[in-house]
Parts: C-alpha cells; structure tokens; sequence
C-alpha cells in the first residue's frame, strides 16, 4: 500500500505520543505521514515529514508571523486554514487513504477540521479528552464520519492508559483499510432518493417507504438535527441521489430562532440549484429544539413540548411563522429543477393538532400564505387534508414524488 495514512499533531507538546502512532502504524505495514501543527516551540522527539514551517509557507506566510498573529487563538485559526488547504490537496491527489488527529482543545479541533476533508470511508479518528462530557462535538465530527476516540487521560506522556488508546486506534485505521471501504459512486440504475426525518415524521415516511421501493427507489435517511440536513446535500453535490424529499424542513426553523438544530445558511437552497428533483414538505417548521433545562428565558413562557428526557420543543409565534415561509419559498424559489410543495393541513408535529400543546392556526396560516403567495407560479402546491405523521400523508407524498420523476423522464 503506497498510500499515507496522515498522523497530525502540535509536535511541540504532543511530539512524543505522535511518535508512538507512527511508530505503531508502521507495525502495521502501514505508512504515516506526519504533519506538525504546532505554533511555538520545538517538535519533542520527533521529525516531522511536513514541519510547521513548511505549513505556514505553504498557507502563503511564515511560522514567524503565525506566532506573531496577535494571540493563541488567531494563530490557531490560521494554522487550521493552512492545515484543512494542505490535507485537502493531498487528498485530491489521492495520496491520503486514512488519518489520526491527536489534540487537546486546540489541536483537538485543528486536526478535526482536517481529518473532515478525507472521503467518507476513509479511516479518520481523532483523539483528544474533550471528546467527552458536555464538549460540542460539531467541530470534532462536522459532517462526515469521523471516529471520535476519548483519550480519557490528557495527552502527555506515554503510559499504560494512553498506549493503549493509541494501540487501538492505530489498529481501527489499519482494520478499515483491509476490510472497510471509501463510499462509492452509484451504481448504474442505482435510484438513490434522500429524505429527511425527525420523530415527528418518523411515522408518514415509514409508511412510504414500501411505495418508493415498489418503484425502483431506495430511500436514503437523514435526521434533521443541524447536520443532517447539510450532510445530505454534499452527498447530493457528490452525485449520490436522483431525487429529494425534503420532508422534515425544521432546521429552517433553528436558523431563525436559534437551537440545537442550526444549520447551514445555505439549507434548502444546495439541491435546488443543482437542478435535483424534489419534493418538500414544512415538517416541523413550527417547533424548534434545545436540550432539556436550556430554554432561553425569553422562550420559556412559550407553548413546550417535553419530546424526551433530554430535549425539549418550543414553539414558533406568528411573526416568526410568517418570516419562516419567506425564507422557505425564496430558497425554494433559486431552484433550477423539478420542485413540488406538499403542505399537511392538519399539522406539522406531533403537538401541532387539536387540543395538542402546538396548535395555533393562526400561527399555521401565517406560514402557508406567505409560502403561497412567495413561492414561483411555477412551483406546484399541493395541499393534502392530512397531519403530516399519518402514515397516509407519507404515502401521498411518495406517490407526489414518483409522479415528479416520471414526468421529468418525459
């Protein structure tokens, strides 16, 4: 095997157990390639094969200005630009087939943002103590399939604890590298379509999924918690699907009123401007998500919905329903395909129906005028007197999107 497996570190405070990862990566047969992210001092113990001075140069400035920036953290900040332009390339090249980032805070979060630029499949693990606790884990993992390895002890020195989390590491990479595999391109005929879900909508989209497979589809699943969303539309931008369903819109929601479910600015826009065949529906628009006894004071007096011991539901005012179906309809309105509106008049979550805690007409309506009255003339609406969990409305809006599909066969 002629391809590197990258080993990145800040070598002036982790060079020793960096060395004891390449070491036991070359047992393998395997062959690292070690990048330093280090600022300040020395690499201890080890040779580098890409220093940090060569990082600095090849992010177009000197280490000498980097430990000049200002502070810690805008150095930091300029050797993770350099170091995610660096992996990037060595990727594209197709010299990269796997990785280990080891880090503490800074260099947790700096050999992360690196590691995300490899394929999924690829082997990449990062290694630090805060992958644990109450730490947001968004910087470690991002969107890709990154394995997260609590060191549990901090990174400094070796010892027995350490060694072994090491060990284990180094043998996960080489196990992935003889029996694992890079995600492919579809196949031909593969008819990949990508739907969104939350619980809320876990009900209608289990019920179409029979219908979509009797039709030659395979639906691929993502949870709409701030990252799925995203993540569904690189793939989308790499080629894997033929089509969307883009069921369980509430990230929109959390980008407006804020949450753990935000996403990118660009969510509901990426498929759209790529020409790609889809179907949308306003699941969940009217709630957005925050982890149990973290609801801000200025919401709290808002209509909530225990969904489990860990999050709760707050819900969206008129105002907010009104500015959400702007911004729903003028993203959906940059799109150059095939799109099609599927709007549940009974309800849009779980609480959202009839003596539910959620249920606000008013609040509703604001929403679905201003869809309506934004949206192209050229965007069809669709309105389906069903709440959007019936196992009925999944299949209706199935039918919608194989009925989409075979017209642009045509």
């Amino acid at each position: 095997m002629n391809e590197l497996v990258l080993v990145i570190g800040t070598l002036d405070t982790k060079g020793p157990e960096v060395a004891y990862l390449r070491d036991k990566l070359k047992e393998f047969g395997l062959k690292p390639y070690v990048i330093d992210v280090g600022i300040l001092g020395e690499p201890i113990g080890i040779t580098p094969d890409f220093s940090k001075a060569q990082l600095a140069q090849f992010g177009g400035t000197t280490i000498e200005k980097v430990q000049n920036a200002g502070s810690r953290g805008a150095a930091v900040e300029q050797m993770r630009e350099f170091i995610v332009k660096k992996v990037k390339e060595m990727v594209n090249a197709n010299q990269v087939v796997g990785a280990i980032g080891i880090g503490g805070a800074e260099g947790g979060v700096m050999t992360a943002a690196a590691l995300m630029q490899l394929p999924i499949g690829a082997p990449k693990i990062v290694i630090s103590p805060i992958a644990s606790g109450k730490h947001e884990f968004g910087p470690l993992v991002g969107t890709t399939d990154m394995m997260t390895m609590h060191s549990i002890v901090d990174i400094l020195g070796l010892n027995d604890i350490s060694k072994t989390i090491f060990d284990n590491a180094a043998a996960a990479v080489y196990g992935m590298l003889q029996k694992g595999h890079q995600l492919n391109k579809p196949k031909p005929g593969t008819k990949a379509v990508a739907v969104t879900m939350l619980g809320n909508t876990n009900t209608a989209i289990t019920a179409m999924q029979p219908l979509m497979k009797e039709a030659g589809y395979e639906l691929v699943v993502f949870h709409a918690n701030g990252v799925g969303g995203p993540a569904m539309e690189e793939l989308a931008e790499s080629g894997q699907f033929v089509g969307i369903i883009d069921f369980t819109t509430n990230e929109l929601a959390a980008n407006l009123v804020g949450g753990i479910h935000v996403a990118t600015e660009n969510r509901l826009k990426v498929a759209g401007k790529l020409g790609i065949p889809q179907v949308v529906v306003p699941g969940c628009v009217d709630f957005v998500v925050f982890h149990a006894n973290t609801v801000p004071d200025n919401l709290k007096e808002r209509p909530l919905y225990n969904h489990n011991p860990e999050f709760w539901l707050v819900r969206l005012d008129e105002s907010e329903m009104n500015e959400l179906g702007k911004i729903f309809a003028d993203s959906l309105n940059e799109a150059t395909g095939a799109v099609k509106v599927a709007i549940p008049l009974k309800g849009i979550s779980i609480p959202n129906k009839p003596g539910g805690v959620f249920f606000d007409p008013a609040a509703d309506k604001k929403f679905m005028d201003q869809v309506k009255n934004t949206l192209k003339k050229d965007i069809e609406i669709k309105d389906f007197d069903m709440h959007v969990n019936d196992p009925e409305f999944g299949i209706a809006v199935g039918k919608l999107f194989i009925d989409l599909m075979n017209k642009e066969k045509k």
